[in-house]
């Protein structure tokens, strides 16, 4: 999910259970109208790659490097705000459909998530 910098949902993709999510984060930055200053990820999108695509659009990665690495230099105010997805999560969960995934097929759950999410939006 792609959240702005007020906690609002801007695009999301579901992805299978047992995959990584890393690869459905490229095509979601792609469509995005403008270009964001900053992407604010954690430690799961940490990819050469994918930092690479960040710099090749303008924008500047603010994700934290394996625990091996070598440090990234990022400013705390920015990092701080990676949270503004998971605050969302928690909003958009305390729908019932969306927290137990009572839906069966992929695209009633997408519409369910879609209007839990445009509501949300509504609200903020």
């Amino acid at each position: 999910m792609i959240a702005d910098g007020q906690g609002r949902a801007i695009a999301f993709q579901l992805a299978p259970g047992q995959a990584h999510e890393l690869p459905d984060a490229v095509p979601l930055l792609d469509p995005l109208p403008g270009v964001p200053k900053w992407v604010v990820g954690d430690r799961g999108y940490t990819s050469h790659a994918f930092r690479e695509h960040i710099w090749d659009r303008d924008a500047r990665p603010a994700i934290p490097p394996r625990r091996h690495e070598a440090p990234v230099a990022c400013p705390d105010w920015i990092y701080d705000n990676r949270n503004q997805v998971e605050r969302l999560w928690a909003r958009l969960k305390e729908w019932r459909a969306i927290a137990t995934r009572y839906e069966k097929t992929a695209a009633s759950f997408m519409g369910v998530l879609a209007l839990a999410a445009a509501l949300d939006g509504l609200k903020r």
